[in-house]
């Protein structure tokens, strides 16, 4: 063999394990993401859209190095335990998955395979993580808020339409940590002097058979309390509490800017963009026991004066000087 024709094939010999080595780490990563959400809501693709922005920023790009599945839950149990059934058996690198309702059918098919969740109450309560510091399994993610802030819903929704005196809370018993919002939600209103009544939902039926029935008694008020059901049925909530004429508080700004009076929480798109953090690190190596539960860092107040006015609310200026985002 000549010299040349040597060099050469050695020189191609040791550039293989490094174009092996390249190709491995370029390698396709799958992540599996299940929303609650029907796929056309603008809410929920707000969401991905969000969590696809903040992937993108740490390099991460479909159809590039990730691949995405998608499903969406539609606030129907039925179809969200099928699939969680399809996005565990595909074996994907990690699992997207918020809230709780959505994370708990995720949880009954994987103890294994790395979950984030990017929208929960009470994690420890629910059984998801061992602590806050410390998850201890295949899950973490960022939760956005306690249960003490349906104190805050009650006294908002008092401060804003003074002549309530009975408030309806629904809540989907289907979503685990819903029942945990009522005895804080009823506390304050004893101390408000708000007789509090609460009546679990489970379809648009159920909603507009327990709101007529309140409704036909004066100086009511509505807190819709979060579920994937009063998320999926929002418009509908909406619709009815204005012709029932109920001013209503609830958790998220997209409640407001459909036409809710008022709501107050977290800005939970920033939460999906913030997961992407986590997504990042455990494909990078990291485990979900390792990587502490994140907690919400900003809350917003949001008034629709638009809704107040249909309503014949004046809205105290004190409430306004203090809100975030005034909608009219």
């Amino acid at each position: 063999m000549r010299r040349r024709d040597f060099i050469m094939l050695f020189g191609g010999a040791a550039v293989w394990p490094l174009a092996a080595r390249a190709q491995q780490a370029e390698r396709v990563r799958r992540i599996g993401v299940l929303l609650s959400t029907t796929e056309t809501d603008p809410e929920g693709q707000a969401r991905v859209a969000a969590l696809r922005q903040g992937l993108e920023e740490l390099g991460w790009t479909e159809g590039r190095n990730i691949k995405v599945d998608y499903r969406w839950g539609a606030g129907d149990p039925l179809r969200v335990r099928a699939h969680a059934a399809e996005l565990v058996a595909s074996k994907p690198d990690v699992i997207i998955a918020s809230p709780s309702s959505v994370l708990a059918a995720v949880q009954r098919e994987t103890r294994t395979i790395p979950v984030v969740f990017a929208q929960l109450v009470d994690p420890v309560g629910a059984g998801f993580v061992a602590s806050l510091a410390h998850p201890g399994g295949n899950i973490t993610g960022f939760a956005n808020f306690e249960f003490a802030i349906g104190t805050k819903w009650l006294e908002l929704l008092k401060q804003i339409v003074p002549s309530v005196t009975r408030v309806a809370a629904i809540y989907d018993p289907a979503t685990p940590a819903a029942p945990g919002f009522l005895p804080l939600i009823e506390a304050a209103g004893r101390s408000s002097g708000v007789d509090v009544s609460t009546h679990n939902v489970r379809d648009v039926g159920e909603i507009e058979r327990v709101l007529n029935a309140f409704a036909a008694q004066p100086n009511g008020g509505l807190i819709p309390v979060p579920s994937a059901l009063i998320v999926n049925k929002r418009d509908f909530i909406i619709s009815l509490a204005h012709r029932l004429r109920l001013p209503d508080v609830s958790a998220f700004r997209y409640y407001s800017a459909n036409g809710g009076l008022a709501s107050y929480g977290v800005n939970n798109i920033d939460l999906y963009k913030r997961a992407a953090s986590y997504v990042d690190r455990i494909l990078k190596g990291e485990k979900p026991a390792n990587l502490p539960v994140q907690l919400p860092n900003r809350y917003e107040l949001v008034i629709n004066l638009k809704t107040a006015k249909t309503l014949g609310i004046t809205v105290p200026p004190g409430v306004l000087a203090i809100a975030d985002e005034v909608i009219e």
